[in-house]
């Protein structure tokens, strides 16, 4: 490994290898040493094809070349270990289809045609189910006639690749012994082809032609009754990747169409194979008469199926594969070739009544247990040195469905999660010091904070089942221990939380008392961990056995130092032990617990969201429709652009986005600027914008060829427009923006407030918050009636777009933060759920207060500022009429305009606004003081709006009922990070949230599945999503999202974010160009990799970017570490560097 990562950064492929290679020199040795520095940068993760692209025209001869390469028998021309690159290879560019050159070549081996490698008999079958097909397949003969002799052979030999590959596989894998020692090249061989398999049947592309012909190939079967299959340790790997192999070889999909099947679709296919068996049956096998007259549901099990053929001779069996199409016909007068074990397998793992994903999904246990948590296969070391392969699922650029996208990244979070849950088990007990007592039993040596040993433990309640499924409703338990610990731990463990996660430990060690624990043996063998299971709090027990419910009352004191919490069990898990217990024997594991381990609250969220991917799994999950395609990775990957959606807005109202006219011309560079005013006076912000609309899919082409005249879209129609007077006080003034946006960001903003998926990536210093925060106020403004949800992946991008979200002109009551991290806002004020509640309940006593001083000026008796109804009445009868009488004296009649004081004279509510600046009218034109009224009572009227808008909080008595009415009504924009819409969305959707936008800051940090969640927090109405906008904003150049375990963030690409995703696929982005943070000299450190990063101007012309860093010779400087000892630069421990 280390000799190909020296020549990787050595740049051998690209200045030597690939530049020098061709059809003259290619060689055995040419041709291995290329797809190993392939297999290296994909080990990597550097971009792989970039040097073939530059010089692609012998890439199809060196194509050609590992195709024939891969198939040759004789292991003297290529070692079977060479022959595992060379899969490692092709593996490579079957998942780099989104390269052109490489989707070429590709094509070729994937494509209808290869149905030529199927049996006759299937061939037929198939073309009879699609009519299409057959036109397609007709033609495809015409053109192989056309075709001369030498090309004819060698499409012939492309179609029938993978075909030959899987033949070549099956005789590798027949020659493998069931005993006796073993050639590690052959498992290695066999894993990797395995891994291709799984590969080529995971991407619709390559699976939809693919999937016939390796069921035609019987493999699944082959691999199941393989020796290496009976092998427990050498082979263990490989049955776990053929499982996955037979899950994706039957998965829910319809492979011509890309549509998945649903639970009717999937039961109607399995009911036509078994009837098209009886059929066979009974015409033309009376032994199986029976068989032939049965229901169904009698005949469809293993057992069943099993006991039916196992009689029958291998011909019969043959014969009943023929006739449906499964074999070859068997010649007359001979014998089957085909073993009875393979027949008789065949014949019944085809017909099997099988589980559904989502019943198989719904049975399985949340928590790991001992044997997932030390299966080096499914959850590696953190050492995971990328050369052998894993039976863990990739995330690639595409995936077949819904389903399979939540699946996959179900298993991987469920994973990640069970390796950072490993280290805790294995840290927190190696501190306690399990021992062998002299009798027998276990006595603890240390003490660890986390981790306490368990007094007594038992199952108080098994709840009966929910109809339709086998497994208990809940399962929950009583734990004891003893807390003769410090306060501060103690108070840490009665501090433990209804939902918080604990896990419960078995240890029988072996070693006698006073062994030292020795870190580079195995952890389980040295601590005798036998069994680990999770389990949920619900809480503590007082000292009437009663559980202390959580709530703003402070907890009971306890006496003593026992204490007990009663726990939910995972019902699956339990269901399973116990039938393991019943059916073979074993022993109870809940009555073996000796260890409790707790975790730190901001890790242990794992459950909570493992159970929002699987709720999604069990629900209708609503995507809309113009982003289905997108996130399955397929169609045109601008199809979600503004420009291409039918709903695109053609006027825009930028409010306060410009700072002038000649900022907005500025802005629209190539643009014809049109504005509806002529008097340079009157062009102030803020404008109203209509864009010409292009029409949904893009410049549309005439008759005769020509675009449309590019001076008719290009013209855009500017009208300033005056923002009516709020009232007469200075805070009535709206807030303004002052940051002149660069015409990059207008684009951002403009792109943002149309509908559709909106990307922004913005390298550091580069304004992404303020376009963020710019987006936000003008879709506010826009759309007063649409609801926007701000998702980011810390809580303090949350603040800082909260800061700048409060200097814009948006209504603090509008407002809304979800989650904990609102104590570390820098303001005074609290935009949490009981925050906002407090300031509704404030805001409501002070309008009313304000009420009352009308009231007073008025003249008005009674007390109508009592409550919110009370001062409604009030508005409608003493203001309404007040201010209509005015109007009715002051409005122009006959065309004739009411003298100027007229306005001042009848204004009904000077005394109200004496504590204005003053005087309040002007006196100089009728329009201007009539504007100033309007104002005036446009700033009454809102007081009176607002307290309607209270009016349910008088209503709702409690905290909470206030809250979530706050969330689901009055909130407008509503913010929280992703960790939290993960945990929370069941909450959401029951409470009926709804919201009709969504912005992402950070989007590049955040884990795929944690940006999808956001998308389904609420239901959708009448099967359709309401969302109509998708910003997000990152950056896939900095930091990817974390992931501890390199296995899961290499093997896997966990750490590839759905805004990376979506790069790679090709979506457009706007790509913002000018930073204003760093001095030139430090941004051309980075600004190579993004396209065309300037500066802005300021960091050319201010002086504290110009002069030097006090202390610093340098603008930037590298510090050279001597080597000490013979090392220089090191990393003892993960992360500390010296």
């Amino acid at each position: 490994l280390m000799k190909y990562s020296l020549s990787l950064h050595s740049q051998y492929l690209e200045n030597y290898l690939w530049m020098n290679y061709s059809p003259e020199v290619s060689s055995k040795a040419y041709l291995m040493s290329i797809c190993c520095m392939v297999n290296e940068k994909f080990r990597e993760n550097v971009p792989a094809w970039e040097t073939f692209k530059k010089k692609p025209e012998h890439f199809p001869f060196f194509f050609k070349c590992i195709l024939e390469a891969s198939l040759v028998e004789n292991d003297s021309e290529y070692s079977l270990h060479e022959q595992t690159v060379l899969l490692l290879f092709l593996d490579h560019c079957f998942n780099s289809l989104e390269v052109d050159l490489i989707r070429g070549q590709v094509q070729q081996l994937i494509s209808l045609p290869m149905w030529m490698a199927l049996q006759p008999k299937r061939l037929e079958q198939e073309l009879k189910k699609t009519p299409k097909l057959r036109k397609f397949w007709n033609l495809i003969k015409k053109n192989d006639e056309k075709m001369d002799e030498e090309a004819r052979m060698q499409a012939y030999g492309e179609r029938r690749f993978l075909s030959q590959l899987i033949q070549k596989f099956i005789s590798v894998l027949k020659s493998i012994p069931v005993s006796g020692p073993i050639s590690m090249d052959k498992v290695h061989y066999c894993e990797r082809f395995i891994e291709l398999m799984l590969d080529l049947e995971a991407l619709l592309p390559t699976r939809r032609w693919f999937n016939t012909v390796l069921d035609d190939s019987h493999l699944v079967v082959h691999c199941y009754l393989s020796s290496l299959a009976k092998r427990e340790k050498e082979g263990h790997l490989f049955c776990q990747l053929l499982d996955m192999l037979k899950f994706y070889t039957g998965f829910e999909i319809n492979d011509q169409t890309g549509n998945a099947l649903t639970e009717n679709e999937m039961t109607t296919i399995h009911y036509d194979r078994i009837t098209s068996l009886q059929r066979a049956a009974f015409a033309h096998f009376p032994e199986l008469y029976d068989f032939a007259l049965s229901n169904v549901a009698a005949v469809d099990t293993r057992d069943s199926l099993v006991k039916l053929f196992e009689p029958l001779s291998s011909n019969v069996l043959h014969q009943v594969a023929s006739y449906l199409c499964l074999l070859p016909p068997l010649p007359g007068g001979e014998d089957s070739r085909w073993e009875k074990e393979f027949l008789l397998e065949l014949l019944v793992s085809r017909h099997e009544r099988r589980i559904s994903q989502i019943q198989q999904l719904n049975q399985m246990p949340l928590y790991p247990t001992e044997k997932i948590i030390w299966d080096e296969n499914i959850v590696p070391t953190e050492y995971y040195s990328g050369e052998g392969c894993l039976a863990l699922p990739k995330l690639n650029l595409q995936f077949l469905t819904l389903h399979d996208y939540l699946l996959r990244n179900f298993n991987l979070f469920r994973l990640e999660s069970t390796y950072e849950i490993r280290q805790d088990i294995e840290d927190s007990v190696s501190r306690m010091k399990p021992w062998l007592s002299e009798y027998g039993g276990v006595v603890f040596g240390g003490w660890a904070r986390m981790a306490q040993p368990i007094v007594s433990f038992t199952v108080v309640e098994v709840a009966k089942p929910n109809i339709g499924e086998n497994w208990p409703m809940r399962v929950r338990a009583d734990v004891t221990i003893n807390l003769n610990v410090r306060d501060n731990i103690k108070d840490e463990w009665e501090g433990l939380r209804k939902h918080d996660v604990c896990f419960l430990v078995t240890v029988r060690p072996t070693q006698p008392y006073g062994t030292k624990f020795d870190r580079r043996r195995p952890f389980v063998e040295q601590t005798g961990l036998v069994y680990v299971r999770g389990c949920e709090i619900q809480g503590m027990l007082d000292e009437k056995g009663r559980v202390i419910e959580e709530g703003p009352e402070p907890k009971p004191r306890l006496k003593g130092d026992c204490r007990t919490y009663r726990v939910f069990l995972d019902p699956n898990q339990y269901q399973q032990d116990m039938t393991n217990t019943i059916q073979n024997g074993a022993e109870d594991v809940y009555e073996t617990f000796n260890i409790i381990m707790r975790r730190k609250p901001k890790e242990n969220n794992f459950k909570a969201v493992l159970e929002t991917i699987r709720n999604l799994m069990n629900t209708d999950c609503v995507v809309p429709d113009w982003l289905h395609d997108i996130i399955l990775g397929y169609g045109d990957p601008s199809s979600a652009h503004y420009s291409k959606m039918p709903n695109q807005i053609a006027t825009l109202d930028f409010n306060d986005t410009f700072l002038s006219i000649d900022h907005l011309k500025a802005s629209f560079p190539g643009y014809n600027i049109k504005v509806t005013v002529d008097n340079p006076v009157l062009q102030i912000p803020p404008f109203r914008i209509t864009f010409p609309i292009k029409g949904g899919k893009g410049k549309k082409r005439k008759e005769d060829g020509n675009e449309e005249k590019p001076e008719e879209v290009k013209t855009l129609i500017v009208e300033p427009h005056v923002i009516p007077n709020r009232g007469p006080y200075p805070y009535n003034q709206p807030k303004r923006n002052t940051i002149q946006f660069t015409h990059t960001q207008i684009e951002a903003i403009r792109a943002g407030m149309q509908p559709g998926l909106t990307m922004v990536v913005g390298p550091p210093g580069t304004g992404k918050t303020d376009v963020a925060v710019q987006i936000i106020s003008n879709l506010y403004h826009n759309f007063p009636e649409q609801r926007t949800l701000i998702v980011t992946h810390s809580n303090q991008a949350l603040n800082q777009l909260f800061e700048k979200i409060m200097a814009l002109d948006i209504d603090e009551r509008h407002l809304l933060r979800l989650g904990h991290g609102e104590e570390e806002l820098e303001t005074e004020k609290d935009f949490s759920r009981y925050g906002r509640v407090n300031y509704v309940l404030a805001r409501r006593l002070e309008l009313l207060r304000e009420v009352g001083r009308l009231q007073e000026s008025l003249g008005v008796p009674g007390d109508v500022s009592y409550t919110c109804e009370t001062a409604g009445h009030f508005f409608l009868y003493q203001v309404m009429s007040r201010w209509e009488e005015y109007i009715s004296k002051v409005k122009v009649k006959g065309g004739k305009l009411p003298d100027v004081t007229d306005v001042s004279s009848f204004f009904p509510f000077h005394q109200y606004f004496a504590n204005a600046p003053q005087p309040i009218f002007k006196g100089k034109s009728y329009e201007e003081d009539m504007e100033i009224a309007e104002g005036c009572f446009r700033h009454v009227k809102k007081i009176f709006t607002q307290l309607e808008e209270f009016r349910a909080f008088e209503l709702l008595r409690s905290g909470l009922d206030r809250s979530k009415y706050l969330l689901v009504k009055e909130a407008k924009i509503i913010a929280m990070t992703c960790t939290h819409a993960a945990l929370k969305r069941h909450d959401l959707v029951e409470l009926g949230f709804k919201y009709d936008n969504i912005l992402m800051e950070e989007s590049a940090q955040i884990l795929e599945i944690e940006t999808f969640i956001p998308l389904l927090l609420q239901n959708p109405q009448d099967g359709f999503s309401r969302l109509k906008r998708w910003i997000m904003i990152g950056d896939h150049h900095q930091l990817p999202p974390v992931i501890k375990n390199m296995a899961f963030q290499k093997y896997s690409n966990m750490e590839q974010s759905l805004f990376t995703r979506f790069v790679r696929v090709g979506v457009p982005t706007v790509d913002l160009d000018a930073q204003g943070r760093a001095r030139a000299s430090l941004c051309n450190l980075y600004n190579w990799r993004y396209k065309n990063l300037g500066n802005l101007p300021h960091v050319q012309l201010l002086p504290e970017f110009r002069t030097a860093n006090a202390g610093f010779l340098y603008d930037f400087q590298l510090i050279n570490v001597e080597d000490f000892n013979g090392v220089g630069e090191s990393e003892p421990n993960p992360y500390f560097y010296q």
